[in-house]
């Protein structure tokens, strides 16, 4: 692996750890949201995590074939999310305050790894970072309609 991929696939890290993170949190959301919102939050925070289980695939794969092995387990996402786990049980309103954050998290995180892929002109990497910002951007509109 180049040095030049070394940086690309630092970012891939920190994408994969930071998504598979907002997976379990959104998972957990799903499982737990109570309220008059129950049955629209229910729903919508499915379609988040079943979008982010295919996603953490992906990122996976690209970090393969960039010839690095992936971070898999819980410790290596922990030390390399940019958001943390939720273990307490917040209001339906906060889980989606808690979950567009993270969305916009991941937005940068993107935006970060498009820029470091498109130096070296890795247009695979630059690609799956777009798609990755145009979810997370869309997603956290979603939320934040929530709130207004």
């Amino acid at each position: 692996m180049t040095e030049s991929n070394e940086v690309v696939v630092q970012h891939l890290e920190r994408l994969l750890a930071t998504s598979y993170t907002l997976y379990l949190k959104t998972h957990n959301f799903h499982w737990n949201v109570t309220g008059p919102m129950f049955t629209t939050l229910h729903t919508l925070f499915e379609t988040q995590y079943t979008e982010l289980a295919l996603a953490v695939d992906e990122i996976a794969e690209r970090i393969r074939a960039l010839e690095a092995k992936a971070p898999g387990s819980y410790s290596d996402f922990q030390r390399l999310s940019l958001i943390g786990e939720e273990t307490g049980h917040p209001s339906a309103h906060e889980m989606i305050r808690i979950l567009g954050s993270d969305q916009k998290a991941i937005v940068g995180l993107a935006r970060d790894l498009f820029d470091a892929a498109d130096e070296i002109d890795d247009q695979a990497t630059a690609d799956l970072a777009t798609r990755r910002l145009n979810i997370h951007e869309k997603n956290a509109w979603m939320l934040r309609s929530h709130l207004e």
